[in-house]
């Protein structure tokens, strides 16, 4: 259930080879960089290299407000609006929206995901179609900065400090809601808003609270 293949749909992202590496999510995080660099020079013309290690799909609408640091691709169709703070080491799918005071840093955000309104995601993999409400955040690193740990069936050391959220493809998340490091959510389940999410969410589940997680198909 936490596996790559768990949780994505592989035909939805430019990163689909590299992740092929990996079987749990978090340890792509680390060489998402040289990736974006190796993915860059292989892009076709459609992309326009803004500068060193910067690729924007000429139909892609960045807004002249937008911070971009390099490296970062933005797929076709994407909209980059006012305030965006793009850190570096994104690769951004296509036909996403990154909002108003969005920053992301050190993500995988697959084709159709919508991170619009005021949303930190930092060291994450965000699966396609997954989809953040206003002012839900991303939180990466634990406030003791030790290793983060996978709270699941059993205890998963990642050996890093830095490791926010997994969302699986078609995740929803409530606005206000915060993901503690680690956390990961299933295919297709939602988050209430102002939620507070730690360990992994099963797949077809709405996240109601700690003690509240419902099996979607029992309430239908």
């Amino acid at each position: 259930m936490i596996k790559i293949e768990d949780l994505y749909d592989l035909d939805h992202t430019l990163a689909e080879k590299y992740l092929k590496n990996f079987i749990y999510p978090w340890e792509a995080l680390s060489q998402i960089k040289e990736m974006i660099y190796a993915l860059g020079d292989t892009l076709s013309g459609d992309f326009i290299q803004r500068q060193a290690g910067i690729w924007i799909h000429k139909t892609a609408r960045v807004a002249p407000t937008a911070s971009i640091a390099s490296p970062c691709i933005i797929g076709a169709g994407t909209e980059v609006r006012h305030g965006a703070f793009i850190r570096g080491c994104a690769l951004i799918g296509d036909d996403c929206v990154v909002g108003n005071s969005v920053e992301l840093k050190n993500v995988i955000l697959f084709d159709g995901v919508q991170v619009p309104h005021f949303n930190y995601v930092g060291d994450s993999i965000l699966g396609y179609k997954a989809h953040m409400g206003a002012g839900a955040v991303t939180s990466n690193v634990k406030a003791d900065k030790t290793p983060v740990v996978i709270h699941g069936d059993s205890e998963i050391e990642t050996k890093r400090k830095k490791v926010g959220a997994m969302l699986g493809d078609f995740v929803e998340v409530g606005c206000n809601s915060v993901l503690n490091p680690g956390a990961i959510i299933g295919r297709n389940s939602n988050v209430y808003p102002l939620s507070n999410v730690r360990g992994v969410i099963p797949a077809d589940s709405i996240y109601k609270g700690a003690d509240n997680i419902v099996v979607k198909k029992e309430i239908l």
